[in-house]
C-alpha cells in the first residue's frame, strides 16, 4: 500500500519527503522495523519513541512519524535547518497526536477492518471477560460467527492465542479485526480497558454497540482520580453513532452518570425497577443461579452455572445485548444454561473432591474480592479460607482495602505473592496487612504463593471453602528479574492430589493451631 494511502485522514502537521513509498508494515516498537516499515515514534510513560529514530532508519524505515521535529534533525546530524536532504529517501511526519496517527495509520494499513464487521466494545472495573464470553456464547447460539479480544485470549475461529494486554496495541488489534474481516466473522466481541482508551489504541475502530458494566476503585495509579477514570471509560461512547447501541449497567453510579451523556440508544440493565432488562427472585446455591429475567419482550426462568449476584449482572447485560441483536429468548435461555465460566472465573478446581470447593477467581481488586467473597459467605456451611496477595507497581491504595475485606468475608485468611514485578514482596504484604483489623488473629503470612497455597488447601476441612484469588487464569508470576510459570490451578489440583491420597474418604487434612477458631 502506498504511503499516500496509509496516511489518508491523519492530522498532519507537516510531511516532507516523497508520498509514492510502498509501504509494508506500521509498529510504534523500534525492535519490529523492517524495510519499508512507518515508524511512529510515540512519547509513552516510560519510554520516548524519539530516542529510537535512529534505530529505525538503520533498519530500513520508510517513514518515520512524530509529534515533533527534534529527532529528525538530531538523527540526520544537522541542527538549525528545515528541510531534509534529498539524498535522504524517508520521509518524515509531524502529527499533533502520535497515539492517534498511529491507531488511524494501522486501520489504513488493514483496510479499516472494522467496518467489515460488527464491532462491540465493552469497557468497566469488573465483569468484562465473563460478560464477553457469554455474548459469544449466545451469538454462537444464535448461528453467528464471532471472534473474541479478551484479557485472557485473542479468538479468531479455530485460531486462539494468548492475551498480552486486555486491549492490544493498536497494530495487533487491526491486524486481528483483518483476520476476523478475513474469515467472514460476524462479530467481534472484545474488552476494551481504560489503558487502552487513554491510549487511543481503539480510536480508529468503528464499533456497532458499546457496553459499560460497573466502576470502581482500580488503576488510580495511572488515572489518578476516579473522575478521570469514568472520562476514560466515557471515551468508548464518544465513539458510537446516533445509530448504534449503548449496554449500560443503570444499578452503578457511574453508570447512571454515563446514560444522559450518551447520543444513542441505551438499553439499561439491572435489579432496580427502571433496568429496562432486570434481574428478580434470584436463588444463588454452589451450583449455579436462579432468576427471573424480565425483558421487553417477555419473561422468562434463568438458570445458570455462575455462582453469585455479580455474575447475574454479567447474564444480563449479555441478554440486554442478545436481545438487541435479534436473538429469541429461548435461544438465549439455552445458551445461558449451557455457558461454563471462563478460565480463573469462580472456576471450581475439585470436581472429584466432595471434601471441600476450591475455587481459583482473577478477583484483583476490592470491589472484585468483595463481590465473590460475599457470595461464597451466603453459601458456606463452615469456613471460608482466602488466599491472595496484590500485585507491584499498580495502584498501591486497594492493597489495604483488600486485606480489610479478606478479613471481613473469611474465617482464615492466608496473604501471600501476586506478581511482585519490581516491588518488595514483604513490603505488598505488610500494606495489605494494614487493611486487617486488629481484633482479627486468623491470617498468615506465606510469601511464597506455592506454598500458600498448599497450606490453605492442607488446613481444609469437610465443607470448608478455600478461595484463591488474584491470578484467575494467569500462567505465570512476574518477579523484578524473572517471570517463572505459575498456575494457581495446577498448584491446587496438585495439592488437592496429596490431601486425597492421604485423606481418600475426601475430608481433608486436619486443622492446624493456626487455623484453630
Amino acid at each position: 500500500m502506498l504511503l499516500k494511502e496509509v496516511i489518508n485522514d491523519i492530522d498532519i502537521v507537516k510531511i516532507q519527503g516523497p508520498r509514492d513509498i510502498d509501504i509494508k508494515g506500521v509498529v510504534c516498537d523500534s525492535r519490529k522495523v523492517r524495510e519499508d516499515f512507518i515508524f511512529v515514534a510515540i512519547k509513552g510513560n516510560n519510554l520516548d519513541g524519539r530516542k529510537f529514530i535512529k534505530e529505525a532508519l538503520d533498519k530500513g524505515a520508510a517513514c518515520i512519524v512524530s509529534g515533533d521535529d527534534r529527532g529528525r534533525d538530531s538523527i540526520i546530524g544537522i541542527t538549525g535547518i528545515d528541510r531534509v536532504p534529498t539524498s535522504i529517501r524517508t520521509s518524515f511526519i509531524k502529527v499533533e497526536d502520535t497515539r492517534k496517527a498511529y491507531a488511524k495509520l494501522c486501520s489504513n494499513f488493514f483496510k479499516n477492518p472494522s467496518e467489515q464487521l460488527k464491532v462491540i466494545g465493552i469497557t468497566g472495573t469488573n465483569g468484562k471477560t465473563t460478560t464477553t464470553y457469554l455474548i459469544e456464547a449466545i451469538l454462537k447460539k444464535a448461528g453467528a460467527s464471532c471472534g473474541r479480544i479478551t484479557t485472557i485470549d485473542y479468538n479468531i475461529g479455530a485460531k486462539v492465542s494468548d492475551a498480552s494486554n486486555t486491549t492490544p496495541d493498536a497494530g495487533l488489534l487491526q491486524e486481528l479485526l483483518k483476520d476476523m474481516a478475513d474469515e467472514k466473522i460476524n462479530y467481534c466481541v472484545m474488552e476494551v480497558s481504560s489503558h487502552a482508551l487513554h491510549q487511543n489504541r481503539a480510536n480508529s475502530v468503528r464499533f456497532h454497540s458499546a457496553m459499560f458494566t460497573n466502576l470502581s476503585k482500580e488503576h488510580l495509579d495511572y488515572h489518578g482520580t476516579m473522575d478521570e477514570y469514568f472520562f476514560c471509560k466515557k471515551r468508548l461512547f464518544e465513539q458510537l453513532k446516533e445509530e448504534n447501541y449503548a449496554v449500560i449497567n443503570i444499578d452503578d453510579r457511574y453508570g447512571k452518570r454515563l446514560i444522559p451523556t450518551v447520543i444513542c440508544n441505551v438499553i439499561s440493565y439491572g435489579f432496580s425497577k427502571e433496568a429496562r432488562v432486570k434481574a428478580g427472585g434470584a436463588k444463588i446455591t454452589i451450583k449455579g443461579s436462579n432468576f427471573l429475567l424480565f425483558t421487553p419482550e417477555g419473561k422468562i426462568e434463568i438458570h445458570t452455572l455462575l455462582i453469585g449476584k455479580h455474575n447475574i449482572y454479567n447474564v444480563l447485560a449479555a441478554v440486554s445485548l442478545a436481545l438487541e441483536e435479534g436473538v429469541d429468548l429461548n435461544t438465549i435461555k439455552e445458551a445461558i444454561s449451557e455457558f461454563k465460566p471462563p478460565p480463573g472465573r469462580m472456576q471450581m478446581i475439585n470436581d472429584s473432591c466432595d471434601g471441600f470447593s476450591v475455587y481459583v477467581d482473577y478477583a484483583h481488586t476490592d470491589d472484585a474480592l468483595k463481590n465473590v467473597l460475599a457470595c461464597l459467605a451466603t453459601l458456606k456451611k463452615e469456613r471460608i479460607i482466602t488466599v491472595f496477595g496484590c500485585g507491584g507497581n499498580r495502584d498501591k491504595a486497594k492493597r489495604s482495602r483488600m486485606g480489610k475485606i479478606s478479613a471481613k468475608f473469611s474465617d482464615f485468611v492466608i496473604i501471600t505473592n501476586d506478581n511482585p514485578r519490581g516491588e518488595n514482596p514483604a513490603d505488598i504484604i505488610e500494606q495489605i496487612k494494614k487493611g486487617i483489623p486488629g481484633d482479627f488473629k486468623n491470617y498468615l503470612t506465606i510469601e511464597d504463593r506455592k506454598q500458600a497455597i498448599e497450606k490453605a488447601i492442607q488446613m481444609a476441612k469437610r465443607n470448608d471453602i478455600v478461595l484463591i484469588a488474584g491470578k484467575g487464569h494467569e500462567t505465570y508470576q512476574i518477579f523484578k528479574d524473572r517471570r517463572i510459570h505459575f498456575d494457581d490451578r495446577e498448584v491446587a489440583r496438585s495439592a488437592l492430589g496429596n490431601v486425597i491420597a492421604r485423606s481418600p474418604d475426601t475430608k481433608g487434612a486436619g486443622t492446624t493451631k493456626q487455623s484453630q477458631k
